[in-house]
Parts: C-alpha cells; sequence; structure tokens
C-alpha cells in the first residue's frame, strides 16, 4: 500500500501557474490569478479547491468606448487603410503592418487629436488600439485633475 502523500510533499510536486489579467471597468490595477495542480492520487485536502482554468490568455480593455473608437480611426488614417478594414480595441498595431516609424506617427497623431503629450516610455509600451486609448484616457484623467 502506498504512503500517504503529507502536505509537504505534495507542495514540492505542486505546479504554480501565474496567470495575469486585466480588471475592467477603469481599474487601472492588475489582479492574478494562481492556481496550484496536484498530482492525482486519493490524498484529499479540504481547504483547496480545484477549479478548470482555461488556457487561453484574454485581454480586457479599460479604455471608454468612444475614445477606442476615435482610437481607430486616427489608426486608420495614419496607415492609410480601407475605410472597410476592422481595427478593433484588441488589434495590434504590428498586425496591421505598422512598423516602430508608423508607431511614433500614430503617437503623433493621438497626441494632436487628443491634446495630451505622450512620454516615451508610456509610447513604448502601447501595442493594441486599446493599449493606447487606456493611456489616453489615463492622461486625460490626469490632465483635468
Amino acid at each position: 500500500m502506498a504512503a500517504p502523500i503529507t502536505a509537504a510533499a505534495a507542495a514540492r510536486s505542486s505546479v504554480l501557474v501565474y496567470s495575469p489579467a486585466l480588471r475592467v471597468q477603469g481599474m487601472d490595477a492588475v489582479s492574478f490569478r494562481v492556481s496550484a495542480s496536484f498530482p492525482r492520487q486519493r490524498t484529499s485536502f479540504p481547504s483547496i479547491r480545484v477549479q478548470r482554468i482555461p488556457k487561453r490568455f484574454q485581454v480586457s480593455c479599460s479604455a471608454k468606448q468612444e475614445t477606442i473608437e476615435k482610437v481607430c480611426e486616427i489608426v486608420k488614417g495614419q496607415l492609410a487603410l480601407p475605410e472597410d478594414s476592422t481595427v478593433t480595441g484588441e488589434t495590434k498595431f504590428v498586425d496591421l503592418g505598422a512598423d516602430s516609424l508608423d508607431t511614433v506617427e500614430i503617437v503623433m497623431g493621438l497626441e494632436e487629436a487628443f491634446q495630451i503629450n505622450v512620454d516615451e516610455s508610456s509610447a513604448q509600451e502601447i501595442q493594441t488600439v486599446g493599449d493606447a486609448a487606456a493611456l489616453i484616457d489615463k492622461l486625460i484623467a490626469e490632465k483635468d485633475a
């Protein structure tokens, strides 16, 4: 008969999974989900609740819808995309064929349209339309405060 697994032994053989998730509805904090998996054996841990976590990564944008729409129009104009092309908050600039120079021009167009100043470190973090819209909303809120 196999020896029962102690909590310490189970912890050594466990696997921790780090899965970041952005909060929605204007929150600018990041929440983290951590799960642990244990080998399938008959040992029960009443204080540990096991639940399945989907393996896909989902990003939610916290920017206002009107800001996202305006950013989409500016991006289409800067990249000379056809009017019928689909650009959403999740669209990455790279997927639209933008290189680093195009991204700089997009940021300059956004600064002009929204009357804001984006510093270089913030501009380098922008990867998607939603990132740009969230940054714009944040800068406008700071400007108005």
